[in-house]
């Protein structure tokens, strides 16, 4: 990440197919925060298909503040954060969409909050201006599967408006569609983490990009973050686990199927005692989740040694000569 040079905040707005809205949009953010901070402004066009591209380049022409990234197609909202997030210059960072429904006028106050002593400011839509069946309430059951499995209570986590410090998003890698996630995973590293009101306005240009299709995507990212969150240093615990309680069900299924044959003297034909068949898949799917789980132990170790990654976040070393404030 390219932050520390001197400005104090960076704007990033991921683009796709918004010609119409982008010109007002930038109007509103030079209004929010001109005068106020040392900023830059940074669009991503994510592989837009009419003239974004255009729009924001006349724009670029009389804006030393203003940059634009270009992707080569579109890769989706997560990379282009990702983007924005990389090649960000300020030492905090501001994200909002570009169909004009996140309220530039809000910055200011997601700033105020971050000050307070926060890493992570996370908008929420308390008045949401979409509709109830396609938007809304897909967004409301997502919202509490994702505070209760992650255990980070937000009620928006899906609101692009966010402000960030620079230094919150250092250890962060963001993947397939779990921009939404990063509230979760910067508070696991211990980031402090909180939530304001936002406005939201209702969309005037343009036309959504989203539907119900997209909840079935963050109901598999949501696995794959609480698998990362609980179990990336230590696999075997779940794929051991499941072999383990393979072994128990083997175990109940054989003993069952050794009382049938012994005390009850029934016949064991796998036609008539299906028993015999589930011992049998038992053993094989306890072995299956054990050699699973070494696997993953030696998949992790070679990830993290390989990348020079460690399984932990330091704050801040103390040496002998630093003073340090007791509570």
């Amino acid at each position: 990440m390219t932050n520390g040079q001197g400005i104090e905040l960076s704007i990033i707005v991921p683009v796709l197919n918004e010609a119409e809205s982008l010109r007002p949009l930038y109007d509103q953010i030079r209004q929010a925060v001109g005068g106020r901070y040392d900023y830059e402004i940074v669009f991503i066009d994510d592989g837009s298909s009419d003239n974004s591209f255009s729009v924001l380049s006349e724009i670029l022409q009389n804006d030393p503040r203003m940059r634009i990234i270009r992707f080569r197609r579109n890769f989706g909202q997560t990379a282009a954060l990702s983007a924005g997030f990389e090649h960000a210059r300020g030492n905090i960072i501001i994200a909002l969409d570009a169909d004009g429904q996140n309220d530039p006028a809000d910055i200011p106050k997601l700033i105020e909050k971050l000050e307070e002593g926060y890493d992570i400011v996370s908008g929420w839509r308390r008045k949401r201006h979409d509709k109830v069946l396609t938007r809304k309430f897909p967004s409301w059951v997502a919202n509490r599967l994702i505070a209760a499995i992650t255990g980070v209570k937000l009620h928006d986590f899906g609101c692009t408006l966010k402000a960030y410090r620079a230094s919150s998003l250092k250890e962060i890698r963001l993947y397939g569609e779990m921009h939404r996630f990063i509230p979760a995973l910067a508070s696991w590293s211990g980031e402090k983490v909180t939530e304001l009101v936002v406005n939201h306005r209702p969309r005037t240009r343009g036309k959504p990009k989203y539907g119900l299709a997209r909840t079935l995507k963050v109901i598999l990212d949501l696995i794959t973050i609480k698998f990362l969150m609980s179990f990336s240093t230590k696999p075997i615990y779940v794929f051991g686990g499941l072999g383990v309680l393979s072994i128990l069900g083997a175990s109940l299924s054989g003993a069952a199927v050794l009382y049938q044959k012994f005390i009850s003297a029934s016949h064991l034909s796998m036609n008539k005692n299906p028993l015999l068949v589930l011992t049998a898949i038992f053993i094989n799917a306890s072995v299956q989740f054990i050699l699973m789980g070494l696997l993953a132990e030696m998949l992790v170790r070679t990830y993290h040694e390989s990348q020079d990654r460690p399984i932990y976040v330091i704050e801040k070393i103390f040496e002998s000569d630093d003073k340090v404030n007791e509570a």
